[in-house]
């Protein structure tokens, strides 16, 4: 197949959204497809609308395809352009933003239905992101779940490695991701507070917005926590690796995720996680078991599954070695790209057809 894939910013970008895009590119490239990246400039949402009554717009997607994938974080632009053109398209579904509660959640919404309902078939990263997906109108016929493989380390990790790390005190909480206010960076350090037991935590990401990580800052000197609490902006992925294998637990008590491959990374090595019950994360962590689910804003769960995991250290072991169990069981990235590639052949028959 001749495939043209369409995404917001450069292809490299580092986030979870962007290395699945590569590996799913990568694997079709390797079974013989052809793939064009189109980079389309990052947007605001206004001016991402505009586009869609642009004549000029469409003319940039247009190309010797038989199918048009799209990354749906690109959806502003897409929405009423797509009506426009005559390639088959199948959306890649890593999170709707209407599945955040913001101010214009309304407007997200709407334009995102339409977009949903323009399409020929969609790319779902989870069961739970799915079901967003055929709740804004679209037959669950034409999408497909292809979650990500979550092997971007490959990590290497013995089960006794995870039993003795488990004895080592502090506990070490570690948190990995764009530090904004969907992730719940507040939420964590509230419940790291009311905590009992001996714990730290580092934080590992960009400050994608500045207001918010200077109100987390604030918030570590008002509970008293500045000498066990390291803000590490971001790093390398041969430094993440290192910092996954020297911490306990990755505690990511996101108010949403599309599917949060950053727990299942976590798992490789043996980290249980402490995840957002809302969205995709229910499909990897199994409350109780390889981790726990918290409700969003609920810095008191928070503080119950750091106060069990720094007292109860055989427990940490155990689910340390359960999480390890769940990332040997996922998919890899061969069957995520042969899910994705039975879509596809089937839009494009359909469309031939």
């Amino acid at each position: 197949m001749r495939i043209g894939l369409i995404v917001y910013g450069t292809f490299d970008s580092q986030s979870g959204g962007f290395h699945y895009d590569r590996q799913l590119v990568s694997e079709l490239r390797a079974a013989g497809d052809t793939v064009d990246v189109i980079e389309l400039p990052w947007r605001s949402y206004p001016r991402g609308l505009l586009d869609n009554v642009s004549p000029r717009f469409p003319r940039r997607l247009v190309g010797e395809y038989d199918v048009l994938l799209q990354d749906e974080l690109a959806h502003p632009s897409l929405a009423w352009t797509n009506r426009r053109l005559a390639t088959p398209i199948v959306s890649i579904v890593h999170h709707l933003r209407a599945s955040e509660q913001r101010r214009l959640t309304p407007l997200y919404r709407a334009v995102e239905r339409r977009y949903l309902r323009g399409v020929d078939g969609v790319v779902c990263n989870s069961s739970v992101t799915r079901d967003v997906v055929t709740g804004f109108g679209v037959d669950a016929d034409r999408t497909v779940v292809a979650p990500p493989a979550g092997d971007r380390f490959d990590p290497q990790i013995e089960s006794d490695a995870i039993a003795d790390r488990a004895r080592e005190s502090p506990l070490s909480l570690l948190f990995v991701g764009n530090i904004t206010p969907r992730k719940g960076v507040d939420t964590l350090l509230d419940g790291l507070a009311a905590a009992d037991g001996d714990a730290e935590l580092t934080v590992v990401g960009k400050p994608v917005d500045e207001g918010y990580v200077a109100r987390c800052r604030d918030r570590v000197a008002d509970h008293g926590l500045d000498d066990c609490v390291e803000f590490a902006g971001g790093i390398d992925d041969a430094s993440l690796a290192a910092v996954f294998r020297d911490h306990h637990v990755l505690a990511v008590p996101s108010r949403y995720e599309g599917y949060g491959i950053v727990y299942l990374e976590g798992m490789g090595f043996g980290l249980p996680a402490i995840a957002a019950r809302a969205g995709g994360a229910t499909d990897i962590v199994t409350d109780g078991e390889n981790g726990f689910l918290v409700d969003p804003d609920d810095s008191d769960a928070v503080a119950d599954a750091i106060t069990t995991l720094a007292t109860d250290r055989e427990r940490l072991s155990t689910m340390g070695q359960a999480a390890r169990r769940r990332y040997e069981a996922q998919p890899d990235w061969a069957e995520t790209a042969d899910r994705v590639r039975v879509l596809l052949e089937s839009v494009v028959d359909n469309d031939l057809g």
